[in-house]
């Protein structure tokens, strides 16, 4: 498999910290979608990533439809459970983190795409009202918790550590950390992993 991507996305993070735990064997590919000469559309109609090639050529794309689909590919560290109301929670999770994610990232491309004169206030100010609103949701959602879903640690973990993780590689003005201790000491236990380890997203 060859998986498309760039080492600061937490999108990207997320599916590279995915194939860690299930020890999954693949190529990566760096792309930079925002690069004039980018190819991505060739894989990814949509033109974003993470996208992962199979061997026989056919691609999947979206963070969250490539991690369901590795987690079947071997019971190694199984991050969804098979089925019922415990996965939906796990899915809910994860959706609470990618939102938090899609609501920063847009803060990001408003303040570094467009003119400093054209950006909108009004905008980001309500992109960081989702931002907090989520913060505040997973903390309250983890309580005393050691991991997302009580005990065991799951897909939910891998989505709110790469959340949290890309918000304090972006924006480390922002105070979560204090706000919210429990997901600091979550965030820091998952820091610890190799998986998490080897793909601390960078600048290059």
């Amino acid at each position: 498999m060859k998986l498309i991507g760039s080492v600061t996305s937490p999108f990207v993070r997320k599916v590279r910290v995915v194939m860690a735990e299930k020890k999954l064997d693949f190529t990566f590919v760096q792309e930079n979608v925002w690069a004039p000469d980018t190819t991505i559309q060739q894989t990814n109609p949509l033109g974003k990533v993470p996208c992962l090639v199979m061997e026989d050529g056919s691609t999947i794309y979206d963070s969250r439809v490539i991690a369901e689909y590795l987690d079947t590919l071997t019971p190694v560290c199984k991050l969804l459970p098979p089925n019922g109301r415990e996965r939906a929670e796990v899915k809910v999770w994860e959706a609470l983190a990618d939102g938090v994610l899609d609501a920063a990232v847009l803060v990001r491309l408003e303040k570094t795409l467009r003119p400093e004169q054209q950006q909108s206030q009004d905008w980001i100010d309500r992109q960081w009202a989702k931002v907090h609103a989520g913060l505040r949701a997973m903390s309250e959602g983890l309580g005393e918790a050691p991991f997302c879903m009580g005990n065991h640690y799951s897909l939910a973990d891998v989505a709110v550590g790469c959340a949290l993780g890309w918000i304090a590689f972006r924006f480390p003005e922002v105070a979560w950390r204090g706000d919210y201790p429990n997901l600091a000491r979550l965030f820091d236990k998952l820091s610890e992993r190799p998986s998490f380890k080897d793909t601390i997203p960078f600048l290059a």
